[in-house]
């Protein structure tokens, strides 16, 4: 019976003798208080989801042409956003408006808005500037530091160039710049102008002396195709002209205007 008692009665005399603790606001309010004085972002700094978020500084007039590294940084650009602005640098391209810049797709509509007072591209002034070329490079002698002088090709596009020029045997006209891998039409009238071909450069081949090897240079004909020129030739003998090549079945009108200009007949 006693224990039972004191079972019962155990609860009541514990809740009677435990105080409750109770917890101290006051540091949080005044963190909280501290917070609310401090200064919120005006506009013209990066925010808190950049990489470079704690490094602000006030922004500055700048030609996004060029722009060291560092300086784009403090713009408030993130590593990812300067990476995508140099690789297109890298690959020609060129900032001729401060619309061109929005064509960077890691900028966000708020980054352009932000930066848009700011740019200041050197010659944007000059009427006919998008038009107006520096240079006139040649293209079957240029090498590759001689093309990127061209407004709009880099360093990758002038080794591009060049690879699909040691293809064909060099250019006969300009047009064929289009067909390098990422010079489409927008790219070619930027750079046209400021290049010109000197057809006496080609490097010729002649067809009756061409080997299966000697043939492969050229980006415009298949191994079927080149298989069937030298089997038609050991058939029939020499190629006199173009014209003995249009008995050649798989070689169609297209592709035979394409290698006319690199061909000799001897």
């Amino acid at each position: 019976m006693v224990l039972i008692l004191l079972t019962i009665i155990t609860p009541e005399i514990y809740k009677r003798l435990k105080k409750d603790e109770s917890f101290d606001f006051t540091a949080i309010e005044k963190a909280t208080a501290q917070l609310k004085k401090l200064p919120r972002n005006n506009g013209n700094y990066q925010d808190d989801q950049s990489e470079n978020a704690g490094s602000y500084t006030p922004l500055f007039v700048f030609d996004p042409n060029n722009l060291p590294v560092d300086r784009w940084k403090q713009l408030g650009l993130s590593d990812h956003q300067i990476n995508m602005i140099k690789h297109y640098e890298a690959k020609g391209g060129h900032f001729r408006t401060k619309e061109d810049f929005k064509k960077i797709y890691a900028i966000t509509p708020q980054d352009y808005n932000r930066l848009a007072p700011y740019i200041n591209i050197e010659g944007n002034s000059e009427p006919g500037f998008a038009n107006k070329p520096d240079v006139v490079i040649e293209l079957n002698t240029a090498d590759s530091a001689k093309l990127t002088e061209v407004r709009g090709i880099g360093p990758v596009f002038a080794m591009r160039i060049i690879r699909f020029r040691n293809k064909l045997g060099g250019f006969y006209k300009k047009e064929q710049l289009k067909e390098v891998f990422g010079v489409d039409e927008e790219k070619y009238i930027q750079i046209k102008q400021q290049l010109k071909v000197d057809t006496h450069k080609l490097n010729k081949l002649n067809i009756n002396d061409a080997s299966f090897d000697d043939l492969r240079r050229f980006p415009y004909l298949s191994y079927k195709q080149m298989n069937a020129v030298i089997q038609y030739r050991k058939e029939h003998g020499d190629y006199e002209s173009l014209d003995d090549m249009r008995n050649v079945a798989i070689l169609d009108e297209e592709i035979l205007r394409k290698i006319e200009p690199y061909l000799v007949f001897k």
